[in-house]
């Protein structure tokens, strides 16, 4: 018997040496220390194998902590803003230090994006996050005033102010609670639906919806092609996208062939088919709808969440909603009385100035994109630290916007912060920075601000069926019951 209970207790001890002293520290060995002093790496954990520090990442997230993660990090070797870890299938390091973020992300010669394959793949060869940086920069020049420019972002103001008046409406009318997120991602659907391709017909817009859906999984998913398989069903979908916009566009190119003259407003896809860089070169049809398919994915669920997160916000903080409704009246009570057009303008936008604080907040507080991943070209030497070629950066966008020592009370609602803003560079990212800045910030903006301009003076309020329900941080942040309320209009 005792000759067993020393077999156990020699089994236990070998076992406890293989997984923690020998499994526990092969990342470590395989992509540190084996290559001895060649790599000053910052501290951290590489975690185990194949599947690195994802069991914490992924329990920080699911239990309604998400910054419980890199606090963890902080604790064991010290708030010093790097970190080196084994996650999301490559040796990383995390960034939290608001200058190297925006070193990271304005560096194009040492960092490019690390996206993952299958995004690669679903995105497209010409999509701006995949194409040869002369090409980008070309691209950029090109979309630059489509997105941005005051003359086309007048011309989506009406777009957007129909869907977004008659869906309210319809909203307020009900009986009953609707799930608020899902139905602002299908404002923000048929808004860029109607920007970018001029549709607006319901069963079309249900269409598209749904390929969306099936193509916007599968970026999360293994790049695996298999029937049944998520990025199969994802390929299937940009297959189908793909053939809806070479119609889209075929039946514009007749158009304009025939100069048949359209009793409508341009929509983003008639600009790109006209426009043209200082060689009179155009684009081509592959490189409009790699364009077009990255906008829907990139503008779609960000502007229905951040609206969402917005009026929440509002509706928690009652003095802060009283300070944008009065801002928004006085905007409407200066037009002229003989003013024939009653709905918003370009300059009326500009005015609100306090509305675009509440916007910049609720990007800040919410951080809907937790990180930005640059890799790595060349050996990099970064803040003394030295990182391998082909190493994944990690921005941690959530880290920094929720850093006690870089705004004040960080998990505070206080648009008022940004009223004399001294920021440190690279302090608020929520779209990136450089040459890679996401292009349709202005849009986005735009959107968010005439959907809140709308509700706010119009008399709106959200009434949440469970205010205190539990959030969801992955993919995105949100509430687990997605928003489930009534809109309710104030007579």
């Amino acid at each position: 018997m005792e000759q067993l209970w020393l077999s156990l207790l020699a089994a236990l001890v070998a076992s406890y040496i293989f997984v923690f002293l020998i499994l526990k520290n092969l990342n470590q060995w395989w992509f540190v220390t084996r290559h001895g002093r060649r790599y000053n790496l910052p501290p951290g954990d590489m975690g185990w194998p194949l599947i690195g520090t994802l069991l914490p990442f992924l329990q920080a997230f699911r239990s309604g902590r998400p910054d419980s993660f890199i606090h963890l990090f902080a604790y064991k070797y010290g708030k010093i803003g790097m970190y080196k870890t084994y996650l999301f299938g490559s040796p990383s390091v995390i960034v939290t230090v608001p200058e190297v973020c925006r070193h990271v992300l304005m560096n194009d010669e040492q960092f490019g994006f690390g996206y993952s394959k299958a995004t690669r793949i679903l995105t497209g060869s010409k999509a701006l996050n995949t194409v040869p940086k002369p090409e980008h920069r070309r691209l950029r020049r090109l979309i630059a005033s489509l997105i941005s420019g005051n003359e086309a972002l007048s011309l989506y103001i009406g777009h957007v102010e129909g869907i977004v008046v008659t869906c309210l409406e319809e909203w307020a009318s009900m009986k009953k609670p609707v799930e608020f997120l899902s139905e602002m991602k299908t404002v923000a659907f048929k808004v860029l639906l109607h920007i970018f391709i001029g549709a607006n017909t319901a069963a079309f817009i249900d269409r598209m919806e749904k390929l969306y859906n099936d193509f916007h999984l599968g970026f999360m998913s293994s790049p695996v092609d298999l029937p049944g398989t998520t990025f199969s069903r994802a390929l299937k979908a940009r297959n189908e996208l793909i053939k809806i916009f070479e119609n889209v566009l075929k039946e514009k190119r007749e158009n304009l062939k025939k100069k048949v003259a359209e009793n409508r407003k341009k929509d983003m896809t008639d600009l790109l088919l006209e426009v043209r860089d200082e060689d009179g070169q155009g684009l081509d049809d592959g490189c409009i709808i790699d364009l077009l398919i990255g906008f829907f994915f990139a503008g779609h669920e960000t502007s229905a969440h951040s609206i969402m997160r917005a009026i929440m916000f509002l509706s928690e903080n009652p003095e802060t909603l009283q300070k944008a409704k009065a801002e928004q009246e006085q905007i409407v009570k200066a037009r002229p009385a003989d003013a024939q057009h009653k709905g918003l303008t370009m300059k009326e936008i500009k005015q609100m100035e306090y509305l675009f604080k509440v916007i910049d907040e609720t990007l800040r507080k919410t951080s809907l994109a937790f990180t930005l991943s640059r890799e790595t070209k060349v050996d990099v030497n970064l803040n003394g630290y030295t990182i391998p070629k082909g190493w994944k950066i990690l921005v941690w966008t959530r880290a920094v916007h929720m850093d006690p020592e870089i705004y004040e009370n960080p998990q505070k609602f206080d648009p008022s912060r940004w009223e004399n803003p001294k920021r440190r560079g690279g302090s608020f990212i929520p779209f990136g920075a450089g040459m890679r800045l996401c292009p349709g910030i202005d849009l986005s903006k735009l959107e968010i601000a005439i959907f809140l301009h709308y509700f706010i003076h119009g008399g709106f309020r959200l009434e949440r069926v469970n205010p205190n329900c539990p959030e969801n941080h992955l993919p995105l942040p949100r509430p687990t019951d997605n928003c489930l309320a009534r809109v309710v209009r104030d007579s």
